[in-house]
């Protein structure tokens, strides 16, 4: 497994992900939505891997939906750094890390634009069971 850590600016989230290959056999996908865009953000996942995020005060972040409102975007109030994305269905919490937060960034390979906003609600939620970190652990520090 490789480790990486990662997670805003102030340090109000943060994260360590483990991925089963080197990171720079992962395609991180840049989603073509505005708001993908507009941070900058790429993600990269690994459904054999393991995600713990540890958010630190969750009145200081914006879990923000936007689009068909079924994924939640994780971003810092305070540093407005934009470190993943989860979905959670059934009690189970799927997810994936913007790599642009990732410490070892530049260890992942060239991003790929993915044209997902033209896909279904239900193409989106099987294409992320398929991809992104299953089970994927939140610790709340000061809720």
């Amino acid at each position: 497994m490789r480790s990486v850590k990662g997670g805003c600016h102030c340090g109000n989230i943060s994260y360590v992900a483990e991925f089963t290959k080197e990171l720079s056999e992962y395609t991180p996908r840049a989603c073509d939505c505005k708001l993908c865009t507009g941070h900058g953000a790429s993600y990269a996942s690994d459904r054999n891997g393991t995600l713990k995020i540890n958010i630190n005060n969750e009145d200081d972040i914006s879990k923000y939906r936007q689009g068909s409102r079924i994924a939640e975007f994780l971003i810092c109030k305070i540093c407005g750094i934009m470190t993943g994305v989860c979905y959670e269905e059934n009690g189970f919490v799927y997810g994936s890390i913007n790599v642009r937060s990732a410490c070892e960034h530049a260890a992942f390979g060239y991003s790929q634009i993915a044209q997902l906003e033209q896909l279904s609600d239900e193409d989106r939620i099987k294409r992320w069971k398929n991809y992104w970190f299953r089970n994927v652990l939140i610790n709340y520090e000061n809720t």
